[in-house]
């Protein structure tokens, strides 16, 4: 199998030797504790098909640029905005995020069980997801609106004095605290005006290679960025038996961490093909027929070694994609969320950041996605506050979950 390039994945497929087994003789795990329910399989597949199409749409603006950013944190902070949404705005969500048709006691009962799976499937992996919810003192949103997000998202809910100096640290302690101290921030204060609501969603991710790699191993190496320049970077390489396949225009490789739930999918291009073809090619069920394809075989592997800071506007993305409505005021309907004041309530922002560190000993991942719900009025001044390129993602393999999906160009700073 010729496999060259930015991870050189194995010029030569080794024959000797049997490869080490999990760190510290960690179990396998090679079943989900229960089979997925209809509902569940559906929101995953919502989620993915999402992060691909959000994928697309951030790559078009950003074509010589790194990405990463989480799926799955955007359609949880966006899934609990959605329960407050009514008419065209929620049509528009739901296509958006992938939902179709799907009831949404079922979506939101699919996130919840999802969500106390994620976390409890493999002890040897530190898997955190959080949400929480903070509005403006006294703005009369709906008691069932906010019980709905406490019982379906598992959702911290408070109301918060915007004005009040601790209101922005309160909110940001949260983020700090719930991605282990990774993501520091999500809202820039002094929390404009016409803001009545915080919707945040934050997953946190730390694992160990099943396989880790030899520091000593680790040396200067070459990476060819998206415009064919050469840049430095550090390359790992460890010779192990992990999960590769071949299509047409690209080759895989999988690494899991722990217990083999979860896992690092890279998918290469081949030497001379584009990551922006790539990019645009993917989609979920692509994605699925390659994973599907991938078997184990015994390889000399060289994997950079790499940390990333990201984040990004949303907005835009989103509403390229189909979520228009839910960004104008005086259109968006958001009756759901608060009766007296639903049609006067529009999203103002989503923002994401997001956090990776890949290293001989495994991977650190971080995200927080925020959705900042304002409010239409006459109360004050409206606020505008002017070696290759390869995809990546962190997911549960079992259940197909992608928690993080990135593509790097170039060597992060």
């Amino acid at each position: 199998m010729r496999l060259g390039g930015l991870l050189a994945i194995v010029a030569v497929v080794v024959a000797c030797s049997d490869p080490t087994g999990p760190s510290g003789g960690t179990r396998r795990i090679t079943a989900l504790p229960r089979a997925l329910t209809t509902g569940e399989q559906a929101v995953i597949g919502a989620s993915n098909a999402f992060g691909f199409n959000l994928l697309r749409e951030l790559d078009r603006t950003r074509a010589d640029s790194n990405i990463f950013m989480s799926p799955l944190s955007a359609s949880m902070a966006l899934g609990m905005t959605m329960n407050g949404a009514a008419g065209q705005t929620l049509d528009e969500m739901r296509s958006t995020l992938g939902f179709g048709a799907q009831p949404a006691a079922e979506i939101n009962g699919s996130y919840r069980s999802l969500i106390d799976m994620l976390r409890a499937l493999d002890r040897t992996v530190d898997v955190r997801i959080a949400n929480a919810i903070w509005y403006r003192e006294g703005f009369p949103f709906e008691t069932s609106f906010l019980d709905e997000s406490r019982q379906f998202f598992d959702a911290k809910v408070a109301p918060l004095d915007f004005a009040a100096a601790g209101a922005v640290p309160t909110i940001n302690d949260w983020v700090k605290a719930s991605t282990n101290g990774k993501i520091e921030s999500i809202v820039d204060g002094p929390i404009p005006s016409d803001v009545v609501m915080y919707l945040i969603n934050a997953i946190y991710f730390n694992g160990s290679w099943t396989t880790r790699f030899d520091r000593s191993l680790t040396k200067p190496d070459q990476f060819t960025t998206v415009d064919g320049s050469a840049a430095p970077i550090a390359m790992m390489r460890r010779t192990d038996t992990v999960r590769v396949a071949e299509t047409a225009d690209a080759q895989v490789v999988e690494l899991p961490y722990g217990g083999d739930a979860y896992a690092m999918t890279i998918i290469l291009p081949r030497a001379g093909e584009p990551i922006a073809a790539l990019v645009s090619s993917l989609s979920a069920d692509s994605w699925e027929a390659t994973v599907a394809a991938a078997t184990s075989e015994n390889v000399e592997l060289y994997m950079p070694k790499f940390s990333l800071r990201w984040e990004a506007l949303l907005n835009d993305p989103l509403q390229s994609l189909g979520m228009r409505r839910a960004f104008q005021g005086d259109v968006a309907d958001f009756t759901r969320m608060s009766r007296t004041a639903g049609n006067q309530l529009y999203i103002s922002r989503v923002k994401q950041k997001a956090f990776v560190d890949v290293h001989e000993e495994g991977t650190e991942a971080a995200a927080v996605t925020s959705v900042g719900i304002s409010v239409t009025c006459t109360c004050g001044p409206r606020v505008i506050r002017i070696d290759r390129p390869f995809v990546f993602a962190i997911r549960e393999r079992l259940s197909g979950t992608i928690l993080f999906l990135g593509k790097i160009v170039r060597p992060p700073v």
